[in-house]
């Protein structure tokens, strides 16, 4: 069959391209329904990624967050009309000790590797993770990546850190921010989870959590167990600067915000502290096995992370797409959506 994909050729410019695949392989076949936009999609999107590494992956097939319905599957393993999350993280390689999405051999799509701009996906078995028939907001779910990175964090966070887990700091009121918190506080319900912004309006989404600081105006007092760092860019630096100021002794910082800058840290208070830092990175398909069970069993965390939903966009053509990544540029809060008609 003839498959179009929606690629990105050049910053700003879309073009259509075509793909014969073979119906009869061992692939599930899936029409996307709902995409979500990623800040790395807009890094492609708006050219701001180095010009080498632009010359090297477009074009290329944007968005990598996203559910849609299984249309085939010459296996027979999934019923046609199945509602799944399409999982990015693609291993061609398997490693006892170190995790798919850390193996440098892996592709990801909408980095180097088509995303899911595309009229059909055609994915591996263990790459699809069905959505049970209890959660009928497929839009929410659309942003299930951000939440399953999150949620590998937390993963490795628990086998990492010390017995203590009383508090938590998290510096970043932005999404990912918000989803962190949001787990932390449904996996740890007698803990304290503190959120570190600099942004009124976003903080204020925040109601679900013990108290919410201004990054100016944190009291002298104020100490936690561990904290998450979900900041990223210019601002890691003086994130990370604070944290390590008010982490208890042996506490263990996760780094999650991306900066394309070097971040200078304070060794001396990690040594006196004994501070435990470690960073974590994309997902693999598990993370997405459990937060699909987690959202079963928790119907009130997918209702909450409905609040993360900005925008919802009707695509049916390529200047719809444009619209949608231009007027995600300018949004303060939450994840841009896109119904996928096209």
């Amino acid at each position: 069959m003839i498959n179009q994909v929606y690629q990105l050729v050049a910053p700003r410019q879309f073009e259509v391209t075509y793909n014969n695949e073979d119906i009869k392989s061992d692939k599930v076949i899936i029409r996307p329904l709902y995409l979500s936009i990623c800040a790395a999609d807009q890094r492609y999107y708006t050219g701001s990624r180095n010009e080498k590494v632009l010359k090297n992956k477009l074009p290329m097939s944007l968005i990598h967050e996203g559910v849609g319905e299984v249309v085939y599957d010459n296996k027979g393993v999934f019923e046609i009309g199945t509602r799944v999350i399409m999982v990015p993280n693609t291993p061609v390689e398997k490693d006892d000790v170190i995790a798919e999405n850390y193996l440098p051999s892996s592709k990801f799509r909408s980095s180097g590797f088509d995303g899911f701009m595309q009229d059909y996906v055609f994915m591996d078995h263990d790459r699809v993770v069905e959505i049970d028939d209890s959660i009928e907001d497929l839009s929410t779910i659309a942003y299930s990546e951000l939440v399953s990175v999150a949620w590998h964090a937390i993963q490795r966070f628990e086998r990492k850190s010390i017995s203590y887990k009383n508090t938590f700091g998290i510096w970043g009121d932005g999404n990912l921010g918000y989803i962190t918190a949001l787990l932390l506080h449904k996996l740890y319900p007698n803990a304290k989870v503190y959120v570190f912004g600099k942004t009124d309006y976003k903080l204020s989404h925040f109601s679900f959590v013990e108290k919410v600081y201004h990054i100016h105006e944190i009291p002298k007092n104020v100490t936690f167990d561990h904290c998450f760092e979900c900041v990223g860019g210019k601002g890691s630096q003086s994130a990370i600067e604070q944290i390590i100021d008010l982490i208890s002794p042996e506490g263990t910082i996760s780094l999650l915000g991306v900066s394309e800058y070097h971040i200078e840290i304070n060794t001396r208070l990690v040594l006196e502290k004994g501070l435990t830092i470690f960073g974590s990175s994309r997902s693999g398909a598990q993370d997405f096995k459990e937060i699909a069970e987690f959202y079963k069993k928790n119907p009130d965390v997918v209702e909450k992370l409905g609040l993360l939903k900005g925008n919802e966009f009707d695509v049916k053509t390529i200047n719809d797409v444009v619209k949608a990544f231009e007027k995600d540029l300018s949004t303060s809060w939450g994840k841009t959506v896109i119904k996928w008609i096209l």
